[in-house]
């Protein structure tokens, strides 16, 4: 069966930029221009009346009123032409825009056209809680409380498979990486009781719970896109415990970029001009916090205070790209939220955002293959993997894989790789197959050795 690899999105991804392009600034600024134009008419009038009450004397104040008069008419008639023809922009950059979005309509049509599976029974039909729960917890970890709350009352008050919403729904602060209530940790416990309302009770706000802290975490990332490292770096220090047992240098690498960020001085960085700013006021930062990261990180802490003397000419030094930062701050935003949602016993990626996504890249394969087999009246014989290799993006690979050189198979828990004397790598299978007896010869090099000093590896 011959893959085709050329994907549909190309054309819609065209067709969502110009949709992007087509936006409603213009009329905006139209429609802005037009008030700009009636509020100066309207101030133009309005001083005219203010210089007919101001004078006493009738007579005088009937010929001004009479020339104010033929001043307002003319300042109306002159707005007509302006106001008439901003309205048609208007018009036309609505229609610009209409236009865009029915392209982009028809675009996505054609990219994902509405196909019915080629599966005799849907997997997920009974497992609306399981839905329902996945879609709750994206919501709160996307931060959207709000949406969240209504989108599990709602599901409450109608429900598909209300037997499953009331019996299997565990909270949010059950659910793991995987998606599922099977955790480990002091601070995540497994009630049998909890149902679909506690899930309610803890998204409306009357438990903080799990709403608490992504909201703290959503207040410390928009801290740090504006530039401010000190609530991160607050949080690493009280979590310091929790990081160092996981192996994190998150601390560091926020002090560092804090570093970094003073010695850029005010011109960059925006802070106050004063000896807590600039080179001084890094130097003081340094001998402030890197003292207690000494033991592990000596030598960064050597470079980071050895570029003082290049300060003249940074990009002369061996220290140049130490203190270029142009994606530090995303890079460490990142890095946050990882850690973040490590001490929660999350992933950083929600499990509803990398299922859906891996599933999209999937399917048109998918329905290809099972398309195929029932045309050729074959059967999908594979158990427990897919048939086909899904090209997913490097992101979207949690577990290393190996392809033994003999039987082309990939290697299970129940034939893992092995690893010969030699050096080469097969699978357990293949090896009981070039046994002969307790010996076994290495199929790619004459070396010969014995079965049992053949090793199980982990990759």
């Amino acid at each position: 069966m011959a893959d085709d690899t050329s994907s549909p999105f190309g054309p819609l991804l065209l067709e969502l930029a110009r949709m992007r392009k087509s936006n409603l600034s213009a009329a905006i600024d139209d429609v802005d221009k037009i008030i700009d134009l009636i509020s100066a008419a309207r101030e133009q009038v309005a001083a005219g009346m203010r210089r007919v009450m101001s004078l006493g004397v009738r007579i005088e104040a009937d010929s001004v009123a009479e020339d104010d008069s033929h001043r307002t008419m003319m300042a109306l008639t002159t707005l007509q032409n302006p106001v008439k023809s901003r309205l048609e922009a208007i018009n036309t950059d609505l229609k610009d825009v209409n236009k865009a979005q029915k392209s982009f309509g028809k675009a996505l049509d054609k990219a994902l056209p509405h196909r019915d599976l080629p599966m005799e029974t849907d997997a997920m039909a009974d497992q609306s809680s399981l839905i329902n729960r996945a879609i709750a917890m994206h919501l709160l970890r996307e931060g959207q409380f709000s949406v969240a709350s209504t989108f599990v009352r709602e599901a409450r008050e109608n429900p598909l498979d209300a037997q499953h919403l009331s019996r299997q729904t565990p909270t949010p602060s059950q659910v793991d990486a995987d998606g599922d209530d099977d955790m480990d940790g002091p601070d995540i416990r497994k009630d049998e009781d909890d149902t679909f309302e506690s899930i309610t009770a803890q998204l409306d706000g009357r438990h903080s719970g799990l709403q608490q802290k992504f909201a703290e975490m959503y207040s410390i990332l928009s801290e740090l896109r504006h530039r401010n490292l000190s609530p991160a770096i607050r949080w690493a220090h009280d979590n310091n415990d929790g990081l160092e047992a996981k192996g994190s240098n998150l601390e560091f690498e926020l002090c560092k970029l804090q570093y970094v960020w003073l010695f850029k001085g005010p011109a960059v960085n925006g802070l106050p001009d004063d000896m807590r700013n600039g080179h001084a006021g890094a130097l003081l930062y340094a001998r402030q916090h890197f003292a207690r990261f000494q033991s592990r990180h000596l030598r960064e802490i050597q470079q980071l205070c050895c570029a003082m003397v290049y300060a003249p000419n940074l990009e002369a030094s061996p220290y140049r790209q130490i203190f270029e930062i142009d994606s530090a701050f995303d890079d460490v935003s990142a890095s946050f939220t990882r850690e973040f949602c490590s001490l929660l016993g999350l992933a950083a990626e929600s499990p509803l955002y990398v299922a859906v996504t891996a599933g999209a890249i999937a399917l048109p394969r998918l329905i290809k293959y099972t398309t195929y087999m029932k045309e050729k009246k074959t059967e999908w014989t594979t158990e427990n993997e897919l048939a086909f290799e899904t090209p997913l993006p490097g992101s979207m690979i949690y577990h290393p894989i190996f392809v033994c050189p003999v039987s082309k198979e990939q290697t299970t828990e129940t034939n893992p790789p092995m690893l010969l004397p030699c050096g080469h790598v097969i699978c357990n299978d293949s090896l009981k197959n070039i046994a002969k007896g307790s010996r076994c010869k290495c199929p790619y090099c004459p070396t010969e050795g014995h079965i049992k000093d053949a090793i199980r590896i982990t990759l």
